[in-house]
């Protein structure tokens, strides 16, 4: 979430408000958070350093926030990391959405990262496929199983089509 918010106010200084909205119009396509969160999140990057307060407007004192020359360099490292975490697709979208914030040069790397993740899950899901061929599911068992098996086929060929599209999403920019 932190590192959302550092790319939103890279993109542009926004106050809360403005970033509520900026998560709802196209961050909430891959990552949903709440006021609360969004919140939470700020407050944490004002404490670090990352972000201050560039102004205060108007009566009600409407901040507008911008990132911190610390922040921007702490975006730039997260950008360029192996993406990590349990949900692979968030890692991954949230990379490719501010991709474009990034040298020319990083890109094609930041995006050779993020293959080489979907590649090792998808080697665990099909290794794990695999080896659920091997295994004798007992009678009364086989409906469940049938089902949980559906589910990881859905997540295989989920994969399959993600580490395609971002293969085909590095050449572009290779070129």
């Amino acid at each position: 979430m932190a590192y959302v918010i550092l790319g939103l106010l890279l993109i542009a200084p926004q106050s809360f408000y403005d970033l509520i909205k900026a998560f709802e119009s196209g961050v909430a396509l891959f990552y949903s958070a709440s006021s609360g969160s969004i919140k939470r999140a700020l407050d944490g990057l004002l404490a670090r350093g990352f972000i201050e307060v560039a102004s205060v407007e108007g009566g009600r004192g409407r901040k507008l926030y911008r990132v911190t020359d610390t922040g921007r360099e702490e975006f730039r490292t997260w950008m360029k990391a192996e993406p990590t975490g349990p949900d692979l697709e968030t890692a991954a979208l949230a990379r490719l959405y501010f991709l474009g914030l990034l040298d020319h040069s990083e890109r094609v790397r930041v995006l050779h990262r993020i293959t080489a993740r979907i590649e090792t899950e998808l080697a665990t899901l099909t290794d794990l496929d695999e080896r659920l061929d091997t295994v004798s599911i007992p009678e009364e068992h086989r409906d469940i199983a049938t089902h949980q098996r559906a589910a990881l086929d859905y997540g295989i060929a989920s994969g399959r089509f993600m580490l395609a599209w971002f293969r085909a999403h590095t050449d572009t920019l290779s070129r």
